[in-house]
Parts: structure tokens; C-alpha cells; sequence
């Protein structure tokens, strides 16, 4: 329910200035006769005594309900709709209410408040809309709805206040992941129907039995069931579920870049729930370790539509931190939670230092125990210094130093690949098709 605002929640209409300058015309034969100033006099008094009658038959702030629905959760860079409905009690017969209605809403949701107008129908109720798009992940308050209202008569004016302060958190783009995870999924499976590659045969986990064909290895024959039929048997074998992958998320200072509207950190969200659905949808278990100079947000393995939700939260509240992120505190927390060997997915950045960045060693340590896929949000304003040839001397000191950096980042990389690290450098626009496209490819050569 609405309250008044300010000591005096009362104000004149566009209106009644208007009829008060219409008054005015009398002063032009005043000067002639005195006698119209009194004419004028008593329009005004006219006037005014309109005012006060339109002004009462205007409902109190009490009798007003105002309503913010939404239609569909807040997510990041997605657009979205708020409705603001507004009712008034027990009204008059014929009443129609004219209101203006002024949310406040935080900068994350939108740049510049909404204003919105509505007219009451009949039912004495009517509702408006306005969109919002999210820049930010994360909880934010939602502060009240400021209106002024007037009859139809709009001479009268009464401003309120509803105080429907609440929290909302924006997601990451729940929606447009599925699609993309399922999309990318079909597709692989299209190219291995068109191979004539079935998942049958590629993992270690039992499936079926079969009679022995040639080119079988000695070591898929079941001599028991061989024994029993006096023929060999051999195994089928079926790519393995119910696997262990975790995803490690840098929200150090390097993750706060901005690319494309987003930050890298917010690319990395995205891809880290795209690929939690499409490990979901494999059968696996997936948990989430998400950390700063300390742990930010930690989640055991595990699937289904819960634990599901329950990850998006977690990576709703992930935010960037200003400091260097504490690599080794990561590294040590994964492999304490973690006992037995899984796949673990990095998502991080490289610092542009002289010695090797703390999270190459880190990447190292738990590479010895789990498969690593360390994944290094790409730079791409490095790779537009070196696409062009230089023109001058300044362009050509800064061609030499992006050559540079890019090298350096290829040689981490390298160094990593020779401790038998997965890494790869990926462009944040496309690092959830990346990440997803080489889970499954771990999938099928069965690398865990």
C-alpha cells in the first residue's frame, strides 16, 4: 500500500495554471473598468474551488496498491521485463485514476530510472512495463515506487510513495547456455553418426558382451562367459558416467578486463555453466571452486536439476576481486576436497610477469593427481596490435611488445603441455563452444 511522501502530498495539475492565465484576459478591460478585476477575482476563487473539489475526490495514498512483478528471473545481459501494476480501493463509479509511476532501480539493472504512465480501466486497476537489461551478477536492492496520480479532471495532483523495497539476484544466462550446450551436443553426435563412430567401445566402463571378432584385444575377452558358451566372448565397453569434473574460476584482478560489454570473469561464468550442463547431461558429477585471495564459493560434485540450481546461485554471487588471486590456496583446497582423479577445468587468465605466474606452478601441482584442462581467457587486443603492419615508430614499439607478450603467453602454455596439462588459450566470445567441444572430446578418448 501507498503512503504519503513530504509534509504537503499535494499539488495543483497542469490545469489549474491554465485556467488561471485564462483569467487573465480580464485585466486588459480593467484598465477601463475596475469592475473586472472582481470578475477575475472570482474566477480565480472558481478555479480554486474546482481544485479542492477534484482534490477530494482523489483516493488517498491508503487506498492504493501498487505491485512490481516480474516475468522471468534477472539474468546478465539478457533483456527483461518488470510489470508495475497499480489499484485503487473502493472506488468511485466511473473513477479513472491517471498515475506516473518512478521505480528505483540500481545502475546494474538499468541506466536511467523508469518512468511509466498508466490510466485505470473500469476495474479500477491497470499495469504498465518497462525493460531492464543487467550488466552485473550478483544480489542488488530494489529501493520503493514514487507516483503522483490525478483525475481525469487533472486539476488536483497527490504524490505517494509504495515502499516495496526487495533483493534481486541476476544469473547468468541460464537459457541461452542450455541451448548452445544442447546445440553443441547434437552436433557432435551428427558428425559421429556420420563417422560411423558409436560411444560404444570408447571408455573402459562395461556395457554388453558379445561373440569375438577379429582385431579384438586379449584383453576385452571375458573368459568366464567364453567358458560357459565354449566360444569367445568379448566386451563391450561404453564411455564412463558418473565421472568427477570440477571447475576451478580466477576471480582475481585479471578477470576484471571488460571485452565485448562483459568482463573476462563473466565470460568465464557463462562458460563454466555451460559446460556444468552439458557434464550434467553426460552423467557426470561437477563441482565448483570459485576463489580470490580466498575461497569465494565452493560446491561438491554432484548432478541433477538441485544441484544444478544450486551451482547457478553459487555463480551468480562469484564476483572480481582488485587483488591477485591466491592460486596456491586454490590448488591446495581442490586437492583436499578431491581424492580421487577427475577432471579439473581452470578457467583463469596470465599474468605478464618476468618470473612464472603462481597459477602455472598451482596448474602443475594438481595436474600430478587430475587431468587439467587449463583454459587462458585470451587478450584480443594483442591479437589486433600484431594483424596490422606498423606505420610509424610508436606503432612499431608497440607491435614489438605485443609480439612479445604473445609469446611469453605461448611458452607458459607450452610448459604446460609438457607436464601433461591441457591448455589452451581461447577468445572470450567463444570459450563456452571451446570448453564444451573439448569436454567432450575428453569424453570420447576416455582421457580421465
Amino acid at each position: 500500500m501507498a503512503r504519503p511522501v513530504k509534509r504537503w502530498p499535494i499539488a495543483f495539475g497542469p490545469r489549474v495554471f491554465l485556467l488561471l492565465c485564462v483569467g487573465c484576459v480580464w485585466l486588459a478591460p480593467a484598465w477601463s473598468d475596475p469592475r473586472f478585476l472582481a470578475l477575475m477575482a472570482a474566477w480565480d476563487l472558481l478555479v480554486l474551488a474546482a481544485w479542492a473539489y477534484d482534490l477530494r475526490r482523489l483516493p488517498r495514498p491508503e487506498r492504493i496498491e501498487v505491485a512490481r512483478a516480474w516475468r522471468q528471473p534477472a539474468a546478465l545481459d539478457t533483456d527483461g521485463v518488470i510489470d508495475l501494476k497499480v489499484r485503487v480501493q473502493d472506488p468511485e463509479p466511473g473513477f479513472r485514476l491517471r498515475a506516473r509511476l518512478v521505480d528505483d532501480l540500481p545502475a546494474a539493472l538499468r541506466h536511467d530510472p523508469p518512468l511509466v504512465e498508466l490510466v485505470t480501466g473500469p476495474g479500477s486497476a491497470a499495469a504498465a512495463s518497462y525493460g531492464i537489461h543487467p550488466v552485473e551478477r550478483g544480489d542488488f536492492a530494489l529501493g520503493e515506487i514514487f507516483l503522483s496520480y490525478q483525475s481525469r479532471l487533472r486539476l488536483a495532483e497527490r504524490w505517494a510513495a509504495a515502499g516495496l523495497h526487495q533483493t534481486v539476484r541476476v544469473y547468468p544466462d541460464i537459457e541461452q547456455s542450455r541451448r548452445h550446450t544442447l546445440f553443441l551436443i547434437r552436433c557432435r553426435q551428427i558428425v559421429q553418426e556420420r563417422r560411423l563412430r558409436r560411444t560404444r567401445g570408447t571408455g573402459r566402463e562395461f556395457e554388453s558382451l558379445r561373440e569375438y571378432r577379429a582385431g579384438d584385444q586379449l584383453r576385452d575377452i571375458c573368459w568366464t562367459a567364453s567358458a560357459r558358451r565354449a566360444k569367445l566372448i568379448s566386451k563391450n565397453h561404453q564411455v564412463e558416467r558418473s565421472q568427477a569434473i570440477w571447475l576451478v574460476v580466477d576471480a582475481g584482478r585479471l578477470l576484471r578486463a571488460r571485452v565485448a560489454g562483459l568482463t573476462k570473469l563473466d565470460h568465464a561464468v557463462n562458460a563454466a555453466l555451460s559446460l556444468a550442463q552439458a557434464a550434467m547431461h553426460s552423467g557426470d558429477r561437477v563441482g565448483l571452486l570459485a576463489y580470490g585471495r580466498q575461497v569465494q564459493q565452493r560446491l561438491a560434485a554432484g548432478r541433477g536439476a538441485p544441484h544444478l540450481r544450486s551451482m547457478l546461485e553459487c555463480l551468480a554471487l562469484v564476483r572480481g576481486e582488485s587483488a591477485e588471486a591466491d592460486h596456491a590456496r586454490a590448488a591446495g583446497a581442490l586437492l583436499k576436497d578431491q581424492k580421487h582423479r577427475s577432471l579439473v577445468v581452470w578457467l583463469t587468465d596470465l599474468a605478464e610477469t618476468a618470473t612464472v605466474p603462481e597459477v602455472i606452478e598451482s596448474a602443475a601441482v594438481v595436474s600430478s593427481r587430475h587431468l587439467v584442462l587449463f583454459v587462458a581467457i585470451g587478450q584480443p587486443e594483442l591479437r589486433g596490435l600484431v594483424a596490422q603492419a606498423p606505420e610509424s615508430t610508436e606503432e612499431m614499439y608497440r607491435y614489438v611488445s605485443a609480439l612479445e607478450m604473445i609469446d611469453r603467453r605461448e611458452l607458459l602454455l607450452k610448459s604446460l603441455r609438457l607436464r601433461g596439462v591441457l591448455a589452451m588459450e581461447v577468445h572470450p566470445r567463444g570459450l563456452s563452444a571451446a570448453l564444451v567441444n573439448r569436454y567432450l572430446e575428453i569424453k570420447e578418448r576416455a582421457l580421465i
